[in-house]
């Protein structure tokens, strides 16, 4: 591979691939988040529950030990439950008989640090330290006996909210998964119809590009946004086809125009080759030389048309008196020929670009002074809707199914006529096409005098 060769193309993930990753991925996201607050919640809510159960267990007894009326056997209401009365160290005063009458529910150390933390009001704590239960939430409250300091310690076992917790997160923890690839299943399989048409379109496309020729792509059933793309890519088709249409025609029209002078160059250049005593060079010259300046006309104004629409000028205010009156001065040796009188008269101001509106307007006084009789009239005049230049002949007039054929490339009405005044029939193409470009336009009409009237018409300056 050498240093300026482009690295090799790697195909990535299909966009169909990558919407599902990151859908999928944002969904698992959003469900574990989900699974973690719903197991934090659950689980404070159990909690406070439980909470709520021993301290008013708690609030019971300790009426019961305040009124020195202690049972034989603290009362509790559920299995599990434990409620002891401890002394300072932490010996068994009284109990439920769900616990031991010897055994402290919890050990000496832990009871102190309890009572250190409760003060005077009820500590609930949750332990895994007590002797009858692995998980438990505990009340602690300082109380006093007969007279001397005492705790009072009631527990309920926390093992049922433990227990749903683990089930529930063992639940989430197929759920979640089983969730995810569903979602990620149906996803797939609803952007794969989604994208469908546009998998079409490519290989529509890739069809067209690949044979070089017309093609159309398909349009989906659904008015929506993949139907006016491709409807717009149809039309974008359809313009690309006429484009290349009328370049091969033109290319084709082009070739045909330049075989004629060509080949009568090359006819007297043989026969002069052939026969040098019996053509003289001063011959030759006078055969060559109408050919040779067909042949530059029609270069010139081929090259004109190749860069109608590439001139990067700036636009501006345009003196279109000062332009007719240079186009009438550049056509005057012709019409003296011809034996034609061209006047030029009024003024305006347009907007556009002096070579493009003075070629369009040459082409109009020259193409008059070709089929004009004895007088051509230009008319330069300005309007609030813009700028004109009218040019009038006397001649004979175009037929009004002619007057927009008479644009088209290489189109000549009277083609005798044409080929001996050099004109390639590509004047009034070349004109509308440079107005066209200027934000006007050319048009054909009835003159006054029974000949033919182009309209050049410009932006307004």
């Amino acid at each position: 591979m050498t240093a300026d060769a482009p690295p090799p193309h790697r195909r990535g993930l299909s966009l169909r691939a990558r919407l599902t990753l990151v859908a999928t991925v944002a969904v698992a996201v959003v469900l574990v988040a989900g699974a973690v607050a719903l197991s934090v919640a659950l689980g404070a809510a159990r909690t406070a529950a439980l909470d709520d159960v021993v301290r008013e267990r708690s609030d019971t007894l300790a009426a019961l030990v305040a009124d020195d009326r202690v049972p034989g056997a603290l009362p509790v209401a559920q299995p599990g439950e434990i409620a002891q009365l401890l002394d300072d160290a932490g010996g068994v005063i009284a109990t439920s008989t769900t616990a031991s009458r010897t055994l402290p529910v919890v050990d000496a150390a832990t009871l102190a640090g309890w009572r250190t933390r409760a003060g005077t009001d009820v500590l609930v704590v949750g332990t895994d330290a007590g002797a009858y239960d692995d998980v438990a939430r505990a009340a602690v409250r300082a109380v006093v006996y007969r007279g001397e300091p005492a705790t009072l310690v009631t527990t309920v076992p926390a093992t049922d909210v433990q227990g749903v917790l683990r089930a529930l997160q063992v639940a989430l923890l197929v759920i979640v998964p089983v969730l995810t690839a569903g979602f990620g299943l149906v996803l797939w399989t609803v952007l794969g119809r989604a994208l469908a048409p546009v998998e079409q379109l490519r290989a529509a496309a890739d069809r067209v590009a690949s044979t070089g020729g017309p093609g159309s792509l398909p349009v989906p059933a659904a008015d929506d946004e993949l139907g006016a793309l491709a409807r717009t890519l149809n039309a974008m088709l359809d313009r690309l086809e006429v484009a290349a249409a009328r370049q091969r025609a033109f290319v084709a029209d082009a070739a045909h125009e330049l075989r004629s002078p060509v080949a009568a160059a090359r006819a007297a250049v043989e026969v002069a080759a052939a026969h040098p005593e019996a053509y003289p060079v001063a011959d030759l010259v006078a055969d060559l030389e109408p050919q040779v300046a067909r042949m530059q006309t029609l270069v010139d104004d081929l090259l004109v048309l190749a860069r109608v629409g590439a001139s990067q000028a700036e636009r501006g205010p345009v003196d279109l008196g000062a332009v007719a009156a240079d186009a009438v001065a550049s056509v005057v040796p012709a019409a003296r020929e011809r034996r034609v009188r061209v006047d030029v008269a009024g003024d305006a101001t347009a907007i556009g670009t002096a070579d493009g509106a003075g070629r369009a307007v040459r082409n109009l006084v020259e193409n008059a002074v070709r089929h004009a009789r004895h007088d051509v009239r230009v008319r330069v005049e300005g309007g609030p809707r813009g700028a004109r230049v009218v040019v009038d002949d006397d001649g004979a007039g175009v037929a009004v199914g002619d007057r927009e054929r008479v644009f088209e490339r290489f189109v000549r009405l009277d083609d005798a006529r044409e080929r001996d005044s050099g004109g390639a029939g590509l004047g009034l193409a070349i004109a509308r096409e440079v107005a066209r470009e200027l934000g006007g336009d050319v048009r054909i009409e009835d003159a006054p005098a029974g000949g033919a009237r182009a309209v050049l018409e410009l932006p307004a300056g």
